[in-house]
C-alpha cells in the first residue's frame, strides 16, 4: 500500500511517514506530493533546505506547483507551527477544498527542550485541524533519531507509514497526552537571583529583566524582545495567577533563560493551545503568551495545582551553539 492509497473520511488525516535514508524520504514524500499535485490538491512542503532540494529535482514540472517552507526557519520554535498551517488551510481550502502539507519538524541536532515542544506540537495538530480538510504528512528519519522519538510519533499519529505501507498506529494515545507536557518537570534553575513582583510592582519586570539580560552579554535586539516577553507572561501571573509572582534570568551556554513563576489560580488544565494560536478578538487572556512565543527561541510552559512556571529562551547570535 502506498501513501496515496491510504485514504481516510474526509476531515483530518495525520499520518507519521518513517524513513530509513535518504531515497525512502524522496520516495515516500515525493510520492505524496506527486498524488496531491495530479488530484490538483494544494501543498505545502515545510522540511530542510537539503531536503526541499532533493524533492525539487525529483518532482520535475511539478515542483513549480508546490509550496516550499524552510523548517528550520519557519519551525525554529516549534510554537510557530500551527500557525503557518492554519494560513495555508485558510489561504487554499476554498468552500472545503482538501489540501495537503508535509512538515518535519523534529531532526537530528534539534535541542532536547525544542523536541518537547515539537512533540507537543505534533499531539495538538489533532485538536488544532480535527475538523479541517488537511492531510498533513510527518516525516521522521530512524536512523537519525532516538528511538523513543520514533515511539512518541507513533503515539501521536493516528496513521503511520513505513516500509509495509500505510496503517492506523495501535499505540495513538488521541486526547489522552493533550495535558501531560504541562505537568512535566522541568530542569532545576541555577541559583540565580529571584525578584518578586505583584500589580504595583509589574512595570519593574521588564526593567529588570532588561538589566540582567544585558549584563549576560546579549545584544539590544535580544534584549528587549526578551524583556517584552517577560512582562507579558508576568501580566498574565498578575491577571490570573493570583495576582504575583516571581522572575529569574540566567544563562545556560549560548542561550540567555527567562523564568516567570507564579503560584496563583491560573487555569488549570491550561487550554492545549495556548501560546500557539493569536485568541480571536473578544477571548480573554492567551496573547501574552503567543506574544512571548513571537519574541522567543523557545517556550515552556508547565502548569500544575501549584501553579504556573513559564520559561523563556533566547539564543544569542553571537556566540557558538554548543548542543545539549
Amino acid at each position: 500500500m502506498t501513501i496515496a492509497d491510504s485514504r481516510l473520511l474526509p476531515g483530518f488525516r495525520h499520518e507519521a511517514v518513517f524513513y530509513a535514508d535518504a531515497d525512502e524520504f524522496v520516495d515516500r514524500v515525493g510520492s505524496f506530493i506527486v498524488d496531491a499535485v495530479d488530484s490538483d490538491e494544494p501543498v505545502l512542503v515545510a522540511v530542510d533546505r537539503s531536503k526541499i532540494e532533493l524533492l525539487r529535482r525529483v518532482l520535475g514540472a511539478r515542483r513549480d506547483a508546490v509550496a516550499f517552507a524552510d523548517m528550520t526557519e519557519v519551525g525554529s520554535n516549534p510554537a510557530r507551527i500551527i500557525s503557518v498551517w492554519r494560513r495555508f488551510v485558510a489561504d487554499w481550502s476554498v468552500a472545503g477544498q482538501p489540501v495537503r502539507g508535509v512538515g518535519e519538524p523534529i531532526w537530528p541536532g534539534r535541542r532536547s527542550a525544542e523536541i518537547v515542544e515539537s512533540q507537543r506540537h505534533e499531539e495538538l495538530l489533532n485538536v488544532a485541524f480535527r475538523s479541517e480538510p488537511l492531510w498533513l504528512l510527518c516525516p521522521y528519519g530512524v536512523a537519525g533519531l532516538d528511538p523513543d522519538i520514533i515511539a512518541e510519533a507513533r503515539r501521536s499519529h493516528p496513521r503511520v507509514v513505513d516500509q509495509s505501507g500505510g496503517s492506523p498506529s495501535p499505540h495513538y494515545r488521541g486526547d489522552e497526552l493533550i495535558g501531560e507536557p504541562f505537568a512535566a518537570a522541568l530542569s532545576p534553575p541555577p541559583d540565580a537571583v529571584e525578584v518578586g513582583f505583584d500589580r504595583a510592582t509589574l512595570g519593574s519586570v521588564r526593567r529588570h529583566v532588561a538589566r540582567a539580560v544585558e549584563d549576560l552579554g546579549l545584544d539590544a535586539g535580544e534584549r528587549d524582545d526578551l524583556a517584552l516577553a517577560a512582562h507579558e507572561v508576568a501580566a498574565n501571573s498578575v491577571e490570573h495567577g493570583g495576582g504575583s509572582g516571581s522572575v529569574r534570568v540566567w544563562r545556560q551556554d549560548d542561550t540567555v533563560l527567562c523564568e516567570v513563576r507564579d503560584r496563583g489560580a491560573m487555569v488549570v488544565p491550561l487550554p492545549p493551545l495556548v501560546g500557539r494560536e493569536l485568541p480571536s478578538p473578544g477571548t480573554p487572556g492567551g496573547r501574552g503568551l503567543w506574544m512571548a512565543n513571537q519574541l522567543c527561541d523557545l517556550v515552556q510552559i508547565r502548569s500544575g495545582p501549584d501553579g504556573t512556571t513559564v520559561r523563556l529562551h533566547r539564543r544569542d547570535p553571537h556566540r557558538d551553539r554548543v548542543p545539549r
